[in-house]
């Protein structure tokens, strides 16, 4: 399947020359306005110099993109070029795979000076799964398996960061609540936002990721048709947008603020803070992994949806009702968790 996702693949080159100008040199296939502005706007070219990244992600409009950058040293094929991007598009979450894949064709732009040699490794990995070239690197699409993108983050630095606050962040995308995270740093957000879905590893859902987001019309009118998302800005005014989130994160000060329209959905009690000393433990232990933390989480996780099923199971056509839920006599905080949560599952009837 993976093969298949290349189709969905184009290069956009903008360059950046020595008199400063940024050209849009070559696409492949063509693609629409909208989508290029967004790709313009995320490579750095089009920034102040002194913000350079060398590789950064994100989605748009269901189409996931990664940028790899490169300064361009002399002497090169390139000489009137000082930096260009790449830009790869694709349908699935890969960081790691678009990033050593753009590497090789960043070395190959480098050295040849034209898109054509470019063109030749993607057929190469279209329909033989491998690029390889002995000044160029090799690229193996079997060594990127999807799993090692869902796990690359670091679940551990997460907890490390805000304690007991991490249930928060559980609990917000278990009700599927829009959460809002705001650095200044491009790189620190994309590492902190795409551990966050793994909280909810039953759902396997990076679709609900958007880890690099401007406030401009197009991309917050595309946030806005996602029901529950992990959203990330460097730009601060993002903190004055609460039409935007449930949950925000001011992640340079460690700071988790609940909106107040959230509140309600959002309260704390017993069984939130059972979870949350199951997830600090568990992340506190030195023998534990980052995958055995998910894990540990994703069991307690399954206990819970299993036994909201069984609660469904007991009502007519297997749906939850507020009237079913009292007459079990959790305390309050359970009771709302579970009505908001059978919302989520779509074990609610409504």
């Amino acid at each position: 399947n993976c093969l298949l996702l290349l189709f969905h693949v184009f290069f956009l080159q903008p360059e950046k020359d020595v008199n400063g100008d940024t050209l849009w040199v070559w696409c492949y296939p063509s693609v629409g306005s909208e989508l290029r502005q967004v790709l313009l706007s995320k490579c750095c070219l089009t920034q102040d110099s002194r913000n350079f990244h060398t590789f950064v992600f994100g989605q748009f409009c269901r189409t996931w993109y990664y940028i790899t950058t490169a300064e361009v040293q002399e002497p090169t094929a390139l000489n009137k070029v000082t930096h260009f991007s790449i830009a790869v598009t694709a349908k699935d979450f890969n960081p790691e795979k678009y990033a050593a894949f753009s590497r090789i064709l960043c070395r190959m732009y480098i050295k040849h000076g034209s898109p054509v040699k470019m063109m030749e490794a993607y057929i190469t990995v279209l329909t033989k799964g491998i690029c390889q070239s002995d000044e160029n690197g090799s690229f193996l699409i079997k060594d990127h398996d999807v799993r090692k993108a869902y796990l690359a983050g670091s679940i551990k630095d997460v907890v490390s960061q805000f304690g007991m606050e991490t249930i928060i962040l559980y609990t917000a995308l278990m009700l599927k609540k829009r959460i809002v995270v705001h650095h200044p740093r491009i790189e620190a957000l994309l590492e902190f936002t795409r551990v966050l879905p793994a909280l909810t590893w039953h759902r396997k859902d990076w679709s609900i990721l958007h880890p690099y987001v401007h406030l401009t019309d197009a991309e917050l009118e595309d946030l806005k048709k996602c029901p529950g998302y992990i959203a990330g800005f460097v730009d601060p005014d993002v903190s004055n947008r609460s039409d935007l989130f449930d949950v925000f994160v001011n992640l340079s000060d460690s700071v988790i603020t609940v909106s107040q329209s959230a509140k309600e959905a959002m309260a704390m009690g017993k069984l939130h803070k059972e979870i949350g000393q199951l997830i600090v433990q568990s992340a506190e232990d030195p023998e534990s992994s980052d995958s055995q933390v998910i894990k540990d989480i994703s069991v307690k996780t399954k206990e819970i949806l299993a036994n909201l099923v069984a609660l469904a199971n007991e009502c007519e056509d297997s749906k939850i009702t507020l009237e079913g839920l009292k007459q079990h006599h959790f305390p309050p905080a359970t009771e709302n968790f579970l009505f908001h949560l059978a919302a989520a599952e779509q074990l609610l009837r409504i």
